[in-house]
């Protein structure tokens, strides 16, 4: 007979625990402020799906950059293939996973670029080398050799010696705004706490429902 006791004396849901939270944002804004202070490399982390024209997933992970009520920033080439694709069809997923805490957060909505004064501003953020190599990278593309990209990253690198380097025009980002949100949390024996935030839009309501693990 398999031994439930453990399981019976599990400690209870307490007054403060995520799962009564009523709206996804402060809630993730909790998490993410944990994270930076466990996670041991890039609480910022995550990882980002798209579809392709065959209706193929595509998957690979990037950094957010910023979020707030209108959702979560991160920067790329336009020509890349999640640029091509988010062209084509403007909704994504994202999945942030934090081991250390041992919590995940997925969220899935509708993808729109940045502005242009939005995406110039983080581009001066980055260091020059970063700059330099938006620059020389035909992100996605085929590559014939690692010289012909230090190639290319020198002669940049040349003509920018001096002064500012600008935005490619190429180069600039994309606003995930979540339609769902699910929150796990990890517990013993795989009876992990889930909750899911939906809405049908935007600017709709948020509904909230518990999940079996």
């Amino acid at each position: 007979m398999t031994d439930t006791t453990t399981i019976k004396q599990q400690p209870p849901l307490t007054t403060g625990d995520f799962t009564e939270s009523e709206e996804p944002f402060a809630l993730f804004a909790e998490w993410f402020s944990e994270a930076a202070k466990s996670e041991p490399n890039d609480p910022n982390a995550m990882a980002l799906a798209t579809v392709d024209g065959a209706g193929l997933p595509d998957l690979r992970m990037v950094l957010m950059k910023g979020f707030d009520a209108d959702g979560f920033v991160f920067y790329s080439h336009i020509a890349s293939a999640k640029g091509r694709e988010l062209a084509a069809n403007p909704k994504a997923a994202l999945l942030f996973h934090w081991k250390s805490l041992r919590r995940q957060v997925r969220i899935r909505g509708l993808v729109s670029p940045v502005s242009d004064a939005e995406a110039d501003a983080y581009f001066a953020t980055r260091p020059k080398q970063a700059q330099i190599g938006a620059w020389a990278s035909k992100q996605s593309q085929p590559l014939e050799s690692r010289f012909a990209f230090e190639q290319a990253i020198a002669l940049i690198a040349a003509k920018y010696i001096i002064g500012e380097v600008p935005r490619p025009p190429g180069w600039s980002g994309w606003r995930i705004t979540p339609l769902h949100f699910e929150f796990w949390h990890d517990r013993p024996f795989r009876l992990h706490d889930r909750i899911e935030f939906s809405r049908g839009a935007p600017d709709a309501a948020w509904s909230k429902t518990r999940l079996y693990p």
